[in-house]
C-alpha cells in the first residue's frame, strides 16, 4: 500500500465504522456513542485486526476530545458553574477519596502487591467528563442543574486526580516530594480559577474589539480557535489536562461569539469526536482475561469503580434531591482515557504487570460504555430549558 494512502484509509475505516455502528445503536434506542466505542473494539487489533492504535489516530483523538469540551464550554455560563462550586468540590472530593480507597481495598483483598493496588486505586480516581458531556450535549441538557454540577466537579476532579497521580508516582519511585506536589496543585488550581474569572472577563471585553479589526473570512472562528489552542497549551504547562483549557476557552468566548462559531465548532466536533470514542475501544485487549481469576478481578474492579463513584458523588450532591443526586452520581461514573493514562504510567515504571494493565483498561472502557445508557435512563423525562420554552410557545 502506498504510504500516502495510509492516513486516508485509517480515517475512512475509523470514521465510517464509528458512524455505522452509531446509526445501528440509535435505531435500537441506545446512545450512539456506545456504538462508536464498540466500533473501536470491533475493528481493533484484538477482533478484526483492521486498525491498531497509532500516532495519527492518537492525535485525532486528542483533537476530538478538545473540540468536544470546547463545544461544551460554549454552551455553559461561568456564573452557573460558580453557583454550584461548593457542591462540585464536595462531589469531586468524595468521589476521588472513596474510589481510591475502594480500588486499593479490592486489589489488596485479592492479594495484589501494594504498589499495584495503589495504582489501581489511582486509576479509579478521575472522571472522564468527555463521555458524559457528549451524552448531555446530544440531549440538550447542559443547562440543567445536575449537568452543571457534573461539569464543575469534573474540573475539580482533574486537579485532585493530578495530586493523587503525583503521590502515587512518587511512591512507585521510592520517594514523594510533597513540596513539589503542593506547588503543582496550587499552580493547577490557580490557573483554572484565574482563567474562569479574570481571564474570561478579559476575553469578553477584548475579543469584540479585536473582532472589529479583523478582516479574515470566519475571523471570529479563527480567534476562538487561537484561544482554544493557547489555553489548552497553558493548561498542560499548569499541570492539568489540555481538555480543561479547551473547556475554559469555550466558556470564555461562549457569551461573546455569534451563532456561526457554534455551528463551525459543531461541524469540526462531528468530524473528530468519533476518533476519540473509537480510540477508547481500540485499546481493549480481551486476551488478558483468558484466566478466570483475572476475569473475576476485572469484574470486581469494574463494579467497585462504578459503585464507589456513584455512591460518593450522589452523597456529595444530596442537596439537589435524590433524583438529581443520582443523576450526578451516574454522570461521574465513566473513567475513559484517564484510567488508561494511569495504567500506562504504571506499566512504564515496571510496577504493573500486563494483566493488571489490561484490567484497568477494561475498567475504563466498561465504565465508559455503561455510562451513556445509565444517563439516558436517569435523565428520562427531563426536558432542556430551551426545549421547554419551545414547547410552551408551540402549545400557546
Amino acid at each position: 500500500m502506498p504510504a500516502a494512502a495510509q492516513i486516508p484509509l485509517a480515517m475512512l475505516v475509523v470514521f465510517a465504522s464509528a458512524k455505522l455502528l452509531s446509526e445501528v445503536f440509535e435505531r435500537l434506542g441506545q446512545p450512539g456513542i456506545v456504538g462508536e466505542i464498540l466500533a473501536g473494539v470491533l475493528i481493533g487489533p484484538h477482533v478484526l485486526g483492521w486498525m491498531a492504535p497509532n500516532e495519527v489516530l492518537s492525535i485525532l483523538s486528542d483533537l476530538g476530545v478538545m473540540f468536544l469540551l470546547f463545544g461544551v464550554g460554549l454552551e455553559v455560563k461561568a456564573s452557573d458553574l460558580f453557583e454550584v462550586g461548593g457542591m462540585a468540590v464536595a462531589v469531586a472530593t468524595a468521589g476521588v477519596a472513596l474510589s481510591f480507597l475502594a480500588g486499593v481495598g479490592v486489589s489488596t483483598l485479592w492479594g495484589e502487591p501494594r504498589v499495584e493496588a495503589i495504582f489501581t486505586g489511582a486509576a479509579m480516581v478521575a472522571t472522564s467528563v468527555g463521555i458524559t458531556a457528549q451524552v448531555l450535549a446530544s440531549r440538550r441538557l447542559l443547562n440543567t442543574r445536575p449537568a452543571k454540577v457534573i461539569l464543575a466537579a469534573a474540573v475539580v476532579d482533574d486537579v485532585l486526580g493530578l495530586i493523587v497521580l503525583s503521590i502515587v508516582g512518587g511512591l512507585a519511585k521510592g520517594q514523594v516530594n510533597y513540596i513539589d506536589i503542593a506547588l503543582t496543585a496550587a499552580i493547577a488550581s490557580g490557573f483554572t480559577v484565574f482563567v474562569a474569572t479574570v481571564g474570561r472577563r478579559t476575553v469578553e471585553r477584548v475579543l469584540p474589539q479585536v473582532q472589529a479589526r479583523v478582516t479574515l473570512v470566519e475571523g471570529e472562528f479563527a480567534l476562538a480557535m487561537t484561544l482554544l489552542f493557547a489555553l489548552a497549551l497553558l493548561a498542560v504547562y499548569a499541570g492539568v489536562a489540555a481538555i480543561v483549557g479547551a473547556f475554559l476557552a469555550g466558556m470564555a468566548v461562549g457569551q461573546t461569539v455569534d451563532k456561526r462559531v457554534h455551528e463551525l465548532t459543531s461541524g469540526v466536533r462531528e468530524l473528530l469526536v468519533p476518533f476519540f470514542l473509537v480510540g477508547i475501544g481500540l485499546r481493549l485487549d480481551l486476551s488478558v482475561f483468558a484466566k478466570p481469576s483475572v476475569l473475576l478481578l476485572a469484574v470486581a474492579i469494574v463494579l467497585t469503580a462504578m459503585i464507589s463513584k456513584f455512591v460518593a458523588c450522589s452523597l456529595g450532591a444530596y442537596r439537589l434531591g435524590r433524583t438529581n443526586a443520582f443523576r450526578v452520581g451516574v454522570g461521574m461514573i465513566p473513567h475513559g482515557e484517564v484510567g488508561m493514562v494511569v495504567a500506562q504510567i504504571g506499566l512504564s515504571l515496571h510496577v504493573m504487570p500486563q494483566s493488571v494493565y489490561g484490567i484497568i483498561v477494561f475498567m475504563s472502557v466498561a465504565t465508559t460504555l455503561l455510562a451513556p445508557p445509565l444517563l439516558k435512563i436517569t435523565f428520562r423525562g427531563v426536558m432542556a430549558p430551551d426545549a421547554r420554552d419551545e414547547e410552551i410557545v408551540r402549545l400557546g
